[in-house]
Formats: C-alpha cells, structure tokens, sequence
C-alpha cells in the first residue's frame, strides 16, 4: 500500500480513526475524529482497581470513538476478534492482501519498537498495519513520528495479549465511507451527545457528579496518612497526564475539535466554547501541579483544601460550558 501517509497523533483511537477516514478520502484531523466520535468524558470507578486504587478516565471506553464516529459518518465499519492466534493472524494477512488498511487493537508491553521503559500492559492500544515485508508488518502506530516494522512474533503477542480489555486479536477497517456530508448537523449532533454523557449521567461516578466526587475524596484525605496520601494523588496525576493524553490533554484536544467545527461551519459560539474550555484545560494541569507539589513536599501541608477546591472549580466550570453547548446544539442559542 505505497498511498498511505502516516500520521502523528496526541492519542491512539481518535489517530487511527482519522488517518483510515483520510487514507478512504475523507479528509479528517484528529481533533474532529475524537469531537464527531463523542470522546469526552470523565469517570472515578471505584469498582474497577489500577494497583490498588480507582480507575479514573477521561474519555469514553476502548471502541466507542471506532464505533461512534463510523456510525456518525455513515461508514460501513467491518470489526471481528478470533479464539486462535493463527486465525487472526491469517485474517490480517488477507486484509493487507485485499489492499485495506486495516486498524487492530495491541498491547503496549509487547510491542518491540515501543522504548522499553514506555511499556506497559496495557491492552487497548490502537494501531494501523498497512503492508508486510518478509516477517515484518508495516505499521502506523499513531503516537510515534514515523511509520514502524513489527516483527510478526512479536505483534501475534501484542494482539493476543491476556487481560483487562484483552484485544483478542481485534481486527477493523471501513468501507464505502460518505464524502459528502451536513456538517452542521453532524457537530450539533455530536455536541449534544457529549453534553449528555458529562452531565447527564444517573451515576454518581460519572462526568461532573464524578469529578465533584473526586474532590470529595481528595478532600477527605487524612493529612496523617501521608504515604497513602502520596500514592493516591500519585496515581491521579498518572491516570490524568499519562494514561493515554489524560484529562487535559483530552480537553485540549476537544477544543481543537470545536474551534475547527466552528470555522467550518460559521459558528462563533463554538470558537468562543473552545477558549473557555481551553482553560479548563488549564486549570486540570494546575489541579495536577497542586497534586505534585503536596506530594514533593516536606512541610507540613495540613488538609487538601487547595487540590480539592480547584477540583470543584473546574466541575462548575465545565457544567456551565456544557449547558451553553447543550443549548447551542439543540439551536436555542
């Protein structure tokens, strides 16, 4: 496949999505994959344990940005997984053969290319093979610079991997993609199911009620226990600045999405929603830095007041944004 032009991307799903729509003609950047595709979100799960300590997420679950987007676009999007290895390897190499650019779903830790200490288990890495050569696959890993080889061991182990979100060899590619679309009503349509899932969820863990939730508990923090304290706001920062772009990152990037949508179809609310929310944006890396900071400290810092309260700021800042979006999109403003 000697047409595709790989692309760099901020975060694994939404780069693949926009490079296969832009390798099909659809002209596509990241940030308009992951605004169209409805990735925004937040959620604190207590339930579901990372070394001991809550998930919490800033986008929407592995597969909704492949599957939303699609769907949206008018796409006929073909996935399938396999019980053994040898069949989906066999299945990729007809894939590569038929000429499609196929997307699969990886385990960071088995992929050789990727620095060895960048790896870890991590199962929901998305990634795209265009073409083989001997042993080797050629890939487009969209978080690196350039296109890679991956030798066809080493991938077998990467999309069979054991786990949580084990991709089971997870294979997908679109066909028969729309050029022509009403990208107004696509953004508003978009727009509006974000809104709903930030700040219309029934769940206490989930979008803004989720993150005044996480304040609660950083607020809660006994100032004595100061090794857990540690660990606990550790693992914040981590889940937020490093799991895959992580809060602000994925802020950032859907303001991109709404600054484009708004050039694109001549709304200035839009272009003035991406300001605000680029100081969300903003304003999570400082709730991060807080966190750092009590953490590297050696005084005395008594309660959590500080992290806590920018935390609750930013849930009231988001909740006014999302009203006004939620307004926009139904044509009330």
């Amino acid at each position: 496949m000697t047409d595709f032009q790989h692309r760099q991307s901020a975060h694994c799903e939404s780069g693949v999505m926009a490079n296969m729509l832009t390798h099909a003609g659809l002209s596509m950047s990241e940030p308009m994959a992951f605004g169209l595709g409805s990735g925004l979100a937040f959620a604190y799960l207590p339930i579901v344990k990372l070394a001991g300590l809550p998930l919490i997420a800033y986008r929407m679950p592995p597969r909704h940005i492949i599957k939303t987007l699609s769907k949206r676009l008018g796409a006929r999007l073909t996935t399938a997984t396999y019980g053994s290895p040898e069949r989906g390897r066999q299945a990729l190499d007809a894939a590569l053969d038929a000429g499609r650019l196929t997307g699969m779903q990886t385990s960071v830790f088995w992929l050789p290319y990727i620095p060895e200490q960048m790896r870890f288990h991590f199962n929901a890495h998305n990634l795209l093979a265009y073409g083989r050569d001997g042993d080797d696959y050629l890939l487009s890993d969209p978080v690196l610079e350039e296109a890679v080889r991956c030798p066809a061991e080493s991938l077998q182990k990467a999309r069979f991997a054991k786990g949580a979100l084990a991709p089971k060899g997870l294979l997908y590619w679109v066909d028969d993609v729309p050029l022509e679309h009403d990208w107004e009503t696509l953004v508003r349509k978009s727009i509006l199911s974000t809104t709903r899932i930030i700040d219309s969820a029934p769940l206490p863990w989930i979008g803004i009620r989720g993150i005044q939730h996480l304040a609660a508990q950083v607020r809660k923090l006994d100032p004595a226990n100061v090794k857990y304290n540690r660990l606990y706001l550790t693992h914040i920062v981590r889940m937020q600045e490093e799991i895959g772009t992580g809060g602000a990152g994925f802020r950032f990037m859907y303001a991109s999405f709404l600054e484009e949508a708004g050039a694109l179809i001549g709304a200035e609310a839009l272009r003035e929603a991406s300001q605000k929310l680029t100081l969300i944006g903003d304003d999570w890396r400082q709730f991060a830095l807080a966190c750092v900071r009590w953490c590297r400290s050696k005084e005395d810092r008594g309660g959590f007041l500080e992290v806590a309260a920018i935390l609750e700021r930013i849930a009231l800042a988001e909740r006014a944004l999302l009203k006004d979006l939620s307004l926009w999109s139904k044509g009330k403003r």
